[in-house]
């Protein structure tokens, strides 16, 4: 088989307040040419330190290797200097990463980034990089690509932010694309639209990709070649079809079964948590140097529905289908009209006193962890921050044990993460901590 990258016996560990953990243990994996190997593992279980040790892009000297090649063309890349990983990353290996929002630059327009990577690599002005960058976008299949050059980041939706990713990823026609779980915070529709494109722009270039995942069904669809990874170490390496009719570890069986679970449905109480009625959300269309409004966009019209004790109820939709409006009108974090009650008491006629007693009650986890946690504040300010508004009557040992009991409730080390801050962790275990905050 011909391999395009080789990883030998690979370590990675991290040097952080006077302790040393090893987060990647001895791995060794081939990517060969023009096919898909799957990265898959639970959170921090070393999947994304792995790929970011390809591009050499880990917070050195902080991290370190112990061991270990990453031999691409004969050369190892750990052993490259600043400036000769520069070259290949962009142009030989590229990467598209999970969170598009906190990847692209939001001071800059869609325009100016993907041009800025392909003049990187190439002696080209900034009109020919630009009829390359909207060839790029509608090989993508972006839309309206004339009006969608000159966006900001946050104009786009999700699966469009991706779509942009994917064309400054392939802008250089590289060798290997690293696809560090691009479809995780994607609709359904968009996710399978978004791997699709993948496959597709795999097929006509023949590239080689290392897709980094920890949904099954996903890795089963794209992956040629699969490696299980628990806690630092790769636990089983075959082809998919091997893996997933005849898995051979325990931790990989486990996984697959998990996938295959069916939920049991309890009885539930017949008393009502939350009743909505005749909700609407309007967005005003304003014009002209007064603001007048011209117009609505409807996010919610007129919804219904009665969520009961101890139920779970899922709301689906696509992108702008009204979701989040939705989630934010139930938190009266945007004005609404219709009824909202919670608990025998409608949200739209109560006070702001009154509200902020009723949060505790009521609370989110957002879809980026990444952006909801503030980066200057340690784990344990985060997750400590709610107790401080609402449980004020503490003392420091009990807020302290209930933040311990809490993180560990989320499959989390106190000790390991209280000190550290929100950058220092994969995707997973940042949502891991917004779950426990």
């Amino acid at each position: 088989m011909n391999n395009l990258v080789q990883i030998k016996n690979l370590s990675v560990g991290f040097q952080s307040h006077n302790k040393k953990s090893n987060v990647v243990k001895s791995i060794s994996f081939e990517i060969p040419k023009g096919k898909t190997v799957a990265l898959v593992g639970e959170s921090g279980s070393g999947k994304t330190v792995t790929a970011l040790s390809i591009l050499k892009l880990l917070p050195y000297p902080a991290a370190f290797h112990d061991s270990g090649e990453i031999v691409y063309n004969n050369f190892n890349l750990l052993k490259l200097k600043q400036n000769e990983i520069q070259k290949i990353r962009g142009k030989n290996i590229s990467a598209i990463f999970q969170e598009p929002m906190s990847s692209l630059n939001p001071l800059h327009t869609i325009e100016k980034q993907v041009n800025e990577i392909l003049m990187i690599h190439s002696s080209i002005s900034y009109t020919e990089a630009t009829t390359k960058t909207k060839k790029l976008l509608s090989q993508v299949g972006l839309e309206n690509i004339s009006e969608r050059i000159k966006a900001y980041p946050h104009e786009l939706s999700g699966g469009q932010r991706q779509r942009v990713m994917i064309a400054m990823s392939i802008a250089n026609n590289p060798d290997l694309l690293i696809a560090d779980e691009p479809t995780t915070a994607l609709d359904v529709t968009v996710q399978s639209q978004i791997l699709d494109l993948i496959q597709n722009i795999q097929q006509q270039m023949g590239m080689s990709i290392l897709f980094i995942s920890h949904d099954l069904a996903v890795v089963k669809k794209i992956a040629d070649y699969v490696c299980i990874m628990k806690d630092g170490e790769i636990v089983e390496k075959n082809s998919t079809e091997n893996i997933f009719s005849n898995p051979q570890h325990s931790y990989t069986k486990e996984l697959i079964t998990s996938q295959t679970k069916k939920k049991v449905f309890e009885n539930h109480s017949d008393n009502s948590i939350l009743q909505i009625n005749e909700l609407k959300v309007w967005y005003p269309i304003t014009k002209g140097i007064l603001r007048r409004t011209i117009d609505y966009v409807k996010a919610i019209d007129s919804l219904n529905f009665n969520l009961k004790t101890k139920q779970t109820l899922g709301i689906v939709g696509e992108s702008g289908s009204g979701k989040t409006s939705l989630v934010l009108a139930i938190l009266k974090l945007i004005s609404s009209k219709g009824n909202i009650i919670f608990d025998n008491q409608n949200l739209n006629n109560i006070g702001k006193n009154k509200m902020k007693n009723l949060r505790k009650e009521i609370q989110i986890v957002f879809q980026d962890p990444f952006s909801s946690l503030s980066p200057r504040m340690t784990i344990e300010q985060i997750v400590s921050e709610g107790l401080e508004i609402h449980q004020k009557k503490l003392s420091k040992d009990e807020k302290k044990d209930k933040i311990k009991k809490i993180i560990k409730e989320v499959g989390l080390d106190y000790e390991d993460i209280h000190q550290r801050f929100p950058h220092e962790f994969s995707g997973g275990q940042r949502q891991r901590i917004a779950i426990a905050r």
